[in-house]
C-alpha cells in the first residue's frame, strides 16, 4: 500500500501573532530516493522561537521560509531506506528537515544519533541545538567564573534550564526570570536555581536588586524587552551580555523602543555580544559529548513539553509565544 506523506507549508506570512490561518496541511506521496540518499520517517520534530524571523520573508543570518513551501527545522527521525554509504536503515538521525511524515536527505543535513546516551528526543534538546546554545552562549561568551552572578531571562525554556544548570555547575548564583509560579517553583526545587522571579507578579527590578544583592556578572538574555532593561541596570564592572534571542520582540509589528544602554556598558567597562549556535558549529562535538555526559550523570536535568500528531505543530509553535511549555516544546509525530 502506498504511504501518504502529509507536509505544513508556511501559507501566509504572519503579522504580528501567527495564528493557524498561516499554516496549511497536505497530502503529497512519499518521496523517492536516489543515489547517495536517505528517506527518513519523522519521530520528533522541533518548535523554536528562532522559526518566527524565518517566516517574516526577510534574509537574515538564514534564509527566510518560503511560501508554498514545507517549514524546516529539527527533526529527529528513523531512516527507512538508504542510498548513502554512511547510513542503514533502522538508524536514528537528526537534522534541519521538513514538517512533513517522511524527509530526504543526501547526508550533509543529517547526523546520527546514539540512543544509549539518551532518550533520542533530547538529539533536538538537551544535547542538540538548545543545550548547544546554552553550552557555546554562556561558556565562551559569558565566560561565568566560579561566585559570579548569572541571570538568566527565559529561563524555564530549553535554553534558558540548561544555561541555568551549566552555570551551578561552574558555582556560581544563578538567578532565572520565568512568566508563572510553576516555573518558578521548577527552577529552584527541581534544576537547583538559587532565585526564580516571576516577571508577571512580582516587580521585576525590585526582586532582581534583592535577588543579585552584589550585582549581576553574567547576563543570558533570551527575551529582551522592559526584562532585559531591568537586568541592565544592575551590570557590574566588566560584566558580560549574552544575546541569544528577543522573544519578547519577535512577534512585534513594529520596532520596539528602549533605554540607550551604551552609556552603562561604557562606564562599567562592559561587554554585549549576539551569536548563534552556528558560531561555534566547528565544536559541536566538544558540545555533544559534554552535554550527553551530563545528562546522564544527572548534572543536567531536562523537561520536554510533548505535543502528539504533526497536525498540531502550528499549535505547538504557537504555544512557544503564550509560555506554555516548560523546557524543550516539541512534536511527537510517530512510533519509533
Amino acid at each position: 500500500m502506498a504511504l501518504t506523506n502529509r507536509e505544513i507549508l508556511l501559507a501566509s506570512r504572519p503579522v504580528g501573532m501567527p495564528t493557524e490561518e498561516n499554516f496549511s496541511l497536505v497530502e503529497n506521496s512519499v518521496p523517492n530516493i536516489s543515489g547517495g540518499e536517505v528517506l527518513i520517517k519523522t519521530l520528533y520534530l522541533s518548535v523554536d522561537p528562532y522559526m518566527r524571523g524565518r517566516m517574516r520573508g526577510v534574509r537574515t543570518y538564514v534564509d527566510p521560509f518560503e511560501l508554498g513551501k514545507p517549514l524546516t527545522g529539527g527533526v529527529v527521525g528513523k531512516v527507512i531506506e538508504s542510498n548513502h554509504p554512511n547510513f542503514k536503515v533502522g538508524e536514528i538521525v537528526e537534522g534541519r528537515l521538513n514538517w512533513a511524515d517522511y524527509s530526504t536527505s543526501d547526508g550533509s543535513n543529517i547526523r546520527k544519533v546514539d540512543p544509549s546516551i539518551a532518550p533520542i528526543s533530547t538529539a533536538i534538546g538537551a544535547v542538540g541545538m538548545p543545550g548547544l546554545t546554552a553550552y557555546f552562549g554562556l561558556l565562551y561568551i559569558g565566560k561565568p567564573k566560579e561566585g559570579e552572578t548569572v541571570v538568566v531571562s527565559g529561563a524555564a525554556g530549553a535554553v534558558g534550564t540548561i544555561v541555568g544548570q551549566i552555570a551551578k555547575i561552574k558555582g556560581c548564583r544563578v538567578v532565572g526570570i520565568a512568566g508563572t509560579e510553576e516555573k518558578c517553583q521548577y527552577l529552584v526545587n527541581e534544576l537547583g536555581f538559587d532565585v526564580a522571579v516571576n516577571y508577571k507578579t512580582e516587580n521585576v527590578l525590585d526582586s532582581l536588586k534583592k535577588a543579585c544583592p552584589n550585582g549581576v556578572d553574567v547576563y543570558f538574555d533570551n527575551v529582551g524587552g522592559e526584562i532585559s532593561d531591568s537586568v541592565m541596570t544592575l551590570i557590574n564592572f566588566q560584566s558580560r551580555t549574552v544575546l541569544c534571542g528577543q522573544i519578547a520582540q519577535y512577534n512585534d509589528v513594529k520596532p520596539s523602543l528602549g533605554p540607550r544602554i551604551q552609556v552603562q556598558l561604557i562606564q562599567r567597562s562592559s561587554m554585549m555580544q549576539g551569536f548563534i549556535v552556528g558560531d561555534f558549529k566547528e565544536r559541536n562535538e566538544e558540545g555533544y559529548n559534554q552535554l550527553g555526559k551530563w545528562v546522564q550523570s544527572g548534572e543536567i536535568k531536562y523537561h520536554e513539553n510533548i505535543v502528539d500528531g504533526l497536525e498540531n505543530a502550528p499549535k505547538a509553535f504557537m504555544g512557544l509565544f503564550t509560555g506554555e511549555n516548560i523546557g524543550k516544546q516539541l512534536v511527537k509525530v510517530s512510533e519509533e
